[in-house]
């Protein structure tokens, strides 16, 4: 029966633009409420993108014969995605279930697509001593992605007013001087009380929160485990690549 009723909906494909006039809208309100916040707009749009496929098509005839099938069936498709989406929700890891602004488009990303990974979190700054370490993290981030390692940096003007640019300026900086290609969020506060959940987060799950610009944080695979590096411990540090091996072995 699952499988006439699939190469029904497939060959009846060219009907649903006028089966149905409200069907668009049906299944716009069933995303709207099934799809989970944290997973932005891109989860929505690409579900809608999907359904619209479908519909942007001319009438054929059997129109008044399919309506009472195609509906149920978009309908129930959507729901299904919606359920799937939100289950990868679920199995987020708290410390990961953030999202954020990219650094170069500022569409929010979510930290859940990186769920069993091993994370590198780096408070950076355009104009500071420790800038140059840009270069080691890049080359860390090349050498282990493959492996499951991501490097991820939040632009921050806490400490010494060394990141004053707009995320255009940084976003540029980073590409130009040293070529980054591992993610790069908004501009963030990662100390204070106005520091971002996430910052929170791994302040408390360290017992220890940045002190000044590149300060490093090493997230294990499982999301819980969090390792605290100062600005000082450079991206070739042998106790660093040391504890991101331990991690990335797991």
């Amino acid at each position: 029966m699952s499988h006439l009723l699939i190469h029904s909906f497939a060959d009846a494909a060219p009907t649903l633009q006028n089966a149905s006039p409200r069907l668009e809208s049906i299944v716009d309100r069933i995303l709207a409420r099934s799809i989970p916040k944290e997973l932005g707009a891109a989860s929505t749009a690409s579900a809608r993108r999907s359904t619209r496929h479908v519909l942007d098509t001319r009438q054929a005839p059997g129109l008044t014969r399919l309506r009472f099938v195609l509906l149920p069936a978009a309908v129930l498709s959507a729901g299904l995605l919606a359920a799937s989406l939100a289950s990868a929700a679920d199995s987020c890891p708290a410390l990961l279930n953030h999202s954020f602004p990219s650094l170069q488009d500022q569409k929010p990303q979510s930290l859940c697509q990186w769920q069993g990974k091993v994370l590198l979190v780096v408070n950076t700054a355009s104009y500071c001593g420790f800038t140059s370490q840009y270069d080691g993290l890049e080359k860390l981030y090349a050498r282990l992605k493959d492996r499951g390692l991501v490097v991820v940096g939040f632009p921050s003007n806490d400490f010494g007013d060394q990141e004053p640019g707009s995320n255009k300026e940084i976003a540029e900086f980073c590409r130009l001087t040293y070529g980054v290609q591992f993610p790069m969020f908004a501009k963030a506060t990662v100390i204070g009380k106005n520091a971002s959940p996430l910052y929170a987060q791994l302040a408390k799950a360290a017992g220890d929160a940045p002190q000044w610009n590149f300060h490093k944080y090493l997230i294990d695979r499982s999301g819980t485990r969090v390792l605290s590096f100062g600005s000082r411990v450079k991206p070739d540090d042998r106790e660093l690549v040391a504890r991101i091996d331990e991690f990335l072995g797991k």
